[in-house]
């Protein structure tokens, strides 16, 4: 039996010079890091001091013995693995040592393969306890309103939501797919005074444009063929609450024209009905697109963006937040290993840190699917490299940029001001990456918007 690939904190506690030397040495081989004392004292005290995965106790010691030595263990914020070893085993003892909390019980003279499988044993067991342990304070300690995150985008990004909550307008949350933006909609949702009201959302892009009104607005009988009784529409159940559009780009113009004028009276009128109705409704949109944009190009009413974006909320990509993905992973694991009743309690160092470099193109959503489809593959007690997809697996850490300084200063030049070398970098890091604008704005750590913002400045700058 193979010991840990790094040395693993061992107390070993035997009053016995010769045979505690013997032990140690058979356990070192194993890998193991071995601490020994003499007695049970001074024992208690390393463990006060020290946190150890495993003590492995002689039962009769001088002064305390091994037993008082397991029961004053159980009592650390993390106790360790416990295997009791003496030569005057019986039944008796070996029934008293587990109940109280000893994981293995060995009998003098010591068969040291017998000794060597135990320990790995009891020490796989306590360590994979441990991390699930660590995973599941990860996982309690970063939840706001459902949504998983500490690192400092995702900071500002809580202290945005709990301001637009106290408000009551319209909100436009964008950002890249698979970002959460239908969480960030949840969360104002909850953090503000609507919270025992319904959480309505419409995916716009899945109703049929001929359909979307009735869906929205709601029908009067007979309004239309098959309209055989009159049907509230989803404003109406979100009455009290908020309303979700998700993905408001796709929506036809025509229906952007009606949409404003709801927001602007908060009445709606049922298709084929005369009556209007007054409704206390907070409108959420969502977008993976960038409105201005369309507004630009004709494809998004202004007045109607401009109605939306009263308070906006860009939700940070994956790669801008990766202080979070060991947080996630630990969130999804858990999900997905309770859900499916698997054994994968961690992730293995390589697994993990292939994770954190990679660039989740798909952002938290891929991280989610990536993560279940390891815990269907996974055999082991953690999900290892070979877990992982195909595309990850293979994916290469980013490189850093290479050195600037003659890039950015020039040769011969006086030195530049602050907005110069900004600039100059920019185009560098662009040119490095044959204009690959994502990749560029993940060297430089910066939303693409933001990028753009450089590039407009640029542009600006060369027609003066």
């Amino acid at each position: 039996m193979n010991g840990p690939t790094e040395p693993a904190p061992l107390l070993l506690v035997e009053d016995d010079e010769s045979l505690a030397s013997l032990m140690r040495d058979e356990l070192m081989e194993a890998g193991y890091e071995v601490t020994v004392t003499a007695n049970a004292e001074e024992a208690w005290g390393h463990l006060q001091a020290t946190p150890m995965l495993l003590v492995v106790s002689d039962l009769r010691l001088p002064g305390m013995d091994g037993m008082a030595l397991l029961q004053h263990s159980r009592g650390l914020p993390q106790p360790p693995g416990f295997i009791v070893v003496t030569a005057f085993g019986s039944i008796e003892q070996a029934v008293d040592a587990l109940k109280q909390g000893a994981d293995d019980f060995l009998t003098k003279p010591l068969n040291f393969d017998h000794l060597r499988l135990s320990v790995h044993r009891v020490m796989e067991s306590h360590g994979l306890r441990r991390e699930l342990e660590h995973y599941r304070e990860l996982v309690e300690g970063g939840d706001f309103h459902g949504i998983i995150g500490r690192s400092t985008p995702m900071a500002e990004l809580f202290r945005t939501i709990q301001l637009i909550a106290r408000a009551d307008g319209p909100v436009l949350v964008s950002g890249e797919s698979g970002t959460g933006k239908e969480l960030v909609a949840r969360a104002v949702h909850q953090a503000s005074e609507r919270r025992q009201g319904p959480f309505v959302p419409l995916n716009c892009a899945g109703i049929p444009s001929e359909l979307l009104e009735s869906e929205l607005f709601g029908h009067a009988a007979g309004a239309y063929t098959g309209a055989r009784h009159a049907r509230p529409g989803l404003f109406e159940e979100a009455d009290g609450g908020t309303l979700l559009l998700d993905e408001i780009g796709e929506m036809p113009m025509e229906m952007q024209a009606k949409l404003l004028r709801v927001l602007q009276d908060g009445r709606v009128r049922r298709v084929g009905d005369n009556q209007e109705r007054h409704l206390d409704v907070r409108v959420v949109a969502a977008t993976n697109r960038d409105l201005g944009d369309d507004v630009t190009q004709g494809r998004f009413r202004q007045d109607l963006y401009y109605r939306l974006e009263t308070f906006a909320i860009e939700v940070p990509p994956l790669r801008e937040r990766a202080d979070d993905i060991d947080l996630l992973a630990a969130h999804f694991l858990e999900l997905h290993g309770t859900r499916r009743g698997r054994r994968a309690h961690g992730f293995s160092p390589a697994a993990l840190e292939r994770l954190r470099h990679y660039d989740f193109p798909g952002n938290v959503r891929e991280l989610a699917n990536a993560v279940e489809r390891a815990v269907a593959f996974c055999r082991g007690s953690e999900i290892t490299l070979e877990d992982l997809p195909l595309r990850m697996r293979d994916a290469t850490p980013p490189s850093p940029p290479t050195p600037v300084e003659t890039s950015l200063t020039g040769a011969g030049e006086s030195l530049p001001t602050l907005a110069e070398i900004q600039r100059r970098y920019v185009r560098l890091v662009l040119d490095r990456v044959e204009g690959n604008k994502r990749r560029a704005a993940q060297i430089l750590d910066i939303g693409r918007r933001t990028l753009y913002r450089h590039l407009d400045r640029e542009a600006g700058d060369d027609d003066d």
